[in-house]
Order: C-alpha cells, then sequence, then structure tokens
C-alpha cells in the first residue's frame, strides 16, 4: 500500500475496508519500524516500513 505518512495509511485502509480506519484509530497503538507512537498521524513512513498494529489493553 502507497503512503507517505500513517495519516494517509489509515485513509487508504478506510477507503479499501469501511470501518478498519475508525478501528485502527480508535483501539490501537501503532508501532513504525520498532517505535511505539501516542500520535503517530504525521510521521513519514518510507519504502519498506514496518507498521504494526497493537490492540490498546485497558486497565485501572
Amino acid at each position: 500500500m502507497e503512503a507517505t505518512n500513517f495519516r494517509r495509511l489509515i485513509l487508504e485502509l478506510e477507503r479499501r475496508f469501511p470501518g478498519l480506519g475508525h478501528q485502527v484509530e480508535e483501539s490501537m497503538a501503532i508501532a513504525i519500524d520498532g517505535e511505539i507512537f501516542q500520535d503517530a498521524y504525521s510521521v513519514e513512513l518510507r519504502p519498506g516500513s514496518e507498521i504494526y498494529l497493537i490492540p490498546k489493553i485497558g486497565g485501572g
């Protein structure tokens, strides 16, 4: 999938698989090339970047 930043990746996921982009935004932590981000929207993606979607864990 081609995207220059994480936000564009989310938009492309939503276009291809309606509802998935929202699901990722609401319930997933994001790791890009081994670094976990709180706000990944503006993080640039390179060809071959590895992106991991990590389910958020609730607790209290």
